[in-house]
């Protein structure tokens, strides 16, 4: 129960919906029931599956709204970075605040499933070892 409840709020958080993966996965690896390794994997697969959820959105939104409809520069000019930059852009979709968005704009934009997966993969196993770290660092 404990690894599907990790899961999932790591899925939800990688929506546009507010979660608390990270104390899922700090309350387990403390609880030491279950190896570091299996921990940052469901982790991982949660939060990217949420984010590729996110990606998929937008691209069903693409099919109603063209980013020729965008009519301020500042919309213009973020489209264009999101272009120049690429999937490659999708590691950061472990930040909160524009991680999220940054999925739905992947979609949107119709950046390819797999780079796009593979990059929020990458990122959002980093995010999660980094939180192991520290949750192991600040227990000496």
């Amino acid at each position: 129960m404990s690894l599907w409840l990790l899961f999932i709020s790591a899925f939800v958080s990688s929506t546009l919906f507010p979660g608390g993966s990270e104390a899922v996965l700090a309350y387990l690896a403390a609880n030491g029931e279950h190896s570091l390794f299996l921990l940052i994997t469901i982790a991982t697969l949660g939060n990217t599956l949420g984010a590729m959820t996110s990606w998929g959105i937008g691209w069903l939104i693409s099919t109603r709204y063209s980013t020729k409809r965008l009519v301020k520069k500042s919309q213009q000019k973020a489209v264009a970075r999101l272009r120049k930059y690429g999937s490659p852009i999708l590691l950061l979709s472990w930040l909160p605040v524009v991680g999220d968005p940054l999925c739905v704009a992947a979609g949107w934009l119709r950046l390819h499933w797999l780079p796009s997966l593979l990059f929020i993969a990458v990122g959002k196993l980093l995010r999660y070892v980094v939180v192991i770290f520290i949750i192991g660092y600040a227990q000496f």
